[in-house]
């Protein structure tokens, strides 16, 4: 069973919501899903865009190993 999450705890300033206090586990979680979501956005773009094709020659002679 999973342990029971925190709540966010918000902070204010002048009255206002100025920050959020969030369990480390949930940031790590939020962060993967931000990375995911732009993994996506990224292919959809791509997806969009027509295949083109390079020889291995081609890619081999401008390839330059950066290590």
């Amino acid at each position: 069973m999973k342990p029971k999450r925190k709540v966010p705890e918000i902070v204010l300033r002048n009255g206002k919501p100025a920050a959020v206090i969030v369990d480390i586990e949930e940031y790590e979680e939020m962060l993967e899903r931000l990375e995911d979501a732009e993994h996506l956005r990224v292919l959809k773009a791509m997806r969009k865009k027509p295949l083109e094709f390079r020889t291995l020659e081609d890619f081999l002679g401008e390839y330059s190993p950066s290590v």
